[in-house]
């Protein structure tokens, strides 16, 4: 890999791959992904002093039916029933570790399988153990533009630098970098990517008519490690750049135009994905200009993919925008239900309805959204926000594989009932009709990535909670830190600091911005730092509705907006009831009074004061005990972590400060232990 000084490693360091570079490996497959296995064996055993010629072998990597195996790993083979698209069977016995697939993708995982497992994987005697994804699309979208927008710049609500694939108006020249990026995401189960911005412009809606070469040149990088490529579509291109005289869904020539294109789009691109659109919302266009619905525009664009075996992701954030914030009745919350239930089995098969895990915005706190128990006959995608938007944006540490758990796990229509993870994952062995994960990718050309070293870890767990969504977050946060620092000479020393420094920081980046599940305290625009009323009264919606006498939103059905009626039994039950609500939802679904009693006995003001001072003293634990890490890390990127622990801190204490003034001055209650308030 060409000039890899110039990027962290991230995941893959070469101290991962000493295990596998000390060994004698076979490599039995064909084509190119079973190819790259090759190479990621040969570079291994070049560096560690492994691949002595010839048997007796320690790892076998194969796919089925590729060639003769040694009678070791056709004795592990000889237990192993079907495995799958993707999926790879592993185990161990008589001192060989054999890594089985039926396809080269499936070979790929489990190569990189065996590289998280490091010396466990050729210790003592195991399996075999069947490995299979749980969702067949595991996609990153990019919110990259190919010009710099004169707003949002390089990469909309990225944190991390510019683009990995775009500069100034042009594909980036070498796609070194995108081929490693590639690497990482095969490492940790990603099979896909979007390379540009839901929000579509000028530019970027020609990339399927007049910029496929740029497109292709991307997809050829990636194509080594298994990733497809995606493309997010402008609703009106077959009028700018078409020259047609309409998008109407419902008009043959625009199908045909839309056929036309996708079939030249395949034919540079023959793995191409398919399709992501934003349509009817925040000001992109959509079917609705034609007085059609969203079933006819995803419809439309599913029918020319068909034929080419692609796929269309339609985003169910459609909202108002531009709504009245006098008006109470009206409510951002609602929408994505109210217009997209209604169409629950008019979308093609090929069509994926992709939705926010939460009905508002990706915000620290969210109730799940009610669209996963309400739409049994629709392919539905989680989408979650892997850029940390509204949780720091990588300036502080924010890690999300728990909130991320909490949504996969949650049960729309009751205990006992599937959970989300079933609901968006399905049976991929047999249909393979699930909607899959979407996350908002936090890359860029920063050199570690991610901008803050430790946001890397946000982007490992997607994928392994792609892979396998019930993994716990805990365990996967401790296979990122021992490959993030394989190199480490005390490494189960660093472990315990990373995750007491990590596990929690969530929940404490929640306790010193959004109590209680009330969202959008965020300064308008670029959506950093604090202002509480900074959206209060915009067109955007309204969030806290705080007042003299309580705070939060009434989203009950006997008196409020109604958006607790959008939930089934028995969770409509329990978020009408100010009783059962959960504490951390209380603000989201009720406008309390601010001596309203929580669970914990403490009055909602003073649960405010003492989460945010609370907050900020757990910032400054953190950042004391990555101090403490001096010597133990690479000294640039403990630099780095330190200089955005400064910033994490100077934020926490102004989020203290400003939300704690704020109430205080609103209801004239002090805080009981008497800290200062001003």
């Amino acid at each position: 890999m060409s000039r890899a000084e110039e990027f962290h490693p991230a995941w893959l360091p070469p101290e991962a791959f000493g295990p596998v570079g000390a060994r004698r490996t076979l490599v039995l497959g064909d084509g190119p992904l079973a190819g790259t296995v090759r190479e990621e064996v040969a570079r291994a055993e070049d560096r560690y002093g492994g691949g002595a010629s010839g048997p007796p072998y320690d790892l076998v990597l194969a796919v089925a039916g590729s060639g003769p195996l040694p009678d070791t790993a056709e004795a592990v083979v000889a237990e192993c029933g079907p495995i799958g698209a993707e999926g790879f069977v592993a185990g161990r016995r008589d001192g060989v570790t054999v890594v089985l697939a039926d396809d080269p993708a499936g070979l790929l995982y489990g190569f990189f399988h065996v590289v998280r497992l490091g010396e466990r994987a050729f210790t003592g005697a195991f399996g075999p153990q069947a490995h299979r994804p749980a969702a067949r699309l595991r996609v990153l979208d990019h919110w990259d533009n190919v010009d710099v927008h004169p707003v949002m710049g390089q990469v909309e609500r990225g944190y991390a630098g510019g683009s990995i694939f775009w500069r100034d108006g042009a594909a980036r020249g070498d796609l070194a970098r995108v081929r490693a990026y590639g690497r990482l995401l095969a490492a940790c189960g990603v099979n896909a990517i979007t390379v540009n911005n839901v929000n579509v412009h000028a530019t970027e809606a020609r990339l399927p008519t007049e910029r496929l070469d740029d497109v292709a040149a991307i997809a050829a990088a990636l194509r080594p490690y298994g990733v497809r490529v995606h493309l997010a579509v402008a609703f009106s291109a077959p009028v700018d750049p078409g020259g047609l005289p309409t998008a109407d869904p419902l008009d043959n020539d625009v199908r045909a135009w839309w056929a036309g294109v996708t079939a030249q789009v395949y034919a540079a691109i023959p793995d191409f994905g398919g399709y992501l659109v934003k349509a009817d919302s925040e000001g992109q266009p959509g079917p609705f200009t034609y007085g059609r619905g969203h079933a006819d525009g995803a419809n439309m664009l599913a029918a020319a993919l068909e034929p080419h075996g692609g796929v269309v992701r339609w985003r169910a954030f459609v909202y108002d925008h531009r709504q009245d914030w006098r008006d109470r009745s009206t409510d951002r919350a609602r929408a994505a239900y109210d217009h997209f239930v209604p169409l629950d089995g008019r979308f093609s098969r090929n069509v994926i309805l992709q939705v926010k895990h939460g009905p508002i915005d990706f915000q620290p706190r969210e109730p799940v959204s009610p669209l996963f128990a309400a739409m049994p006959e629709t392919r539905l995608a989680l989408e979650l926000q892997v850029t940390q938007e509204y949780t720091g944006q990588q300036r502080h540490v924010c890690h999300l594989a728990p909130m991320w758990s909490e949504v996969l796990r949650f049960e729309p229509e009751g205990p006992g009932g599937p959970d989300v993870a079933t609901l968006v994952t399905g049976d991929p062995a047999s249909s393979g009709e699930s909607g899959g994960l979407a996350g908002v990718s936090n890359v860029g050309d920063d050199h570690y990535w991610t901008g803050h070293p430790l946001a890397q870890a946000n982007l490992y767990a997607f994928g392994r909670l792609a892979w396998t969504p019930r993994t716990d977050s805990a365990a996967i946060l401790d296979e990122w830190i021992g490959l993030t620092f394989a190199a480490s000479r005390d490494l189960a020393a660093l472990r315990r600091e990373l995750h007491a420094i990590m596990d929690g920081s969530w929940r404490t980046y929640e306790r010193y911005t959004s109590p209680l599940g009330v969202g959008f305290m965020v300064r308008p625009g670029d959506h950093y730092g604090p202002d509480v009323d900074g959206y209060e009264y915009t067109p955007w919606g309204t969030y806290h509705h705080a007042d003299r006498d309580g705070v939060g939103v009434d989203r009950t059905r006997a008196t409020g907006t109604g958006f607790t009626g959008q939930y089934p039994r028995p969770w409509s039950e329990v978020y009408e009831s100010l009783e059962r609500c959960p504490d951390e939802l209380l603000l989201f679904f009720h406008h309390v009074p601010y001596g309203h009693v929580l669970r914990d006995g403490t009055t909602v003001i003073q649960h405010i004061y003492d989460t945010h001072f609370a907050g900020v003293e757990e910032v400054v634990a953190a950042r004391s005990r990555w101090e403490g890490l001096a010597g133990a890390v690479d000294p640039d990127l403990h630099a780095r972590v330190s200089t955005l622990f400064d910033e994490q801190l100077r934020c926490a204490r102004e989020w203290r400060d400003q939300i704690n003034t704020y109430f205080y001055r609103k209801s004239g209650v002090p805080d009981a232990h008497g800290r200062r308030i001003h």
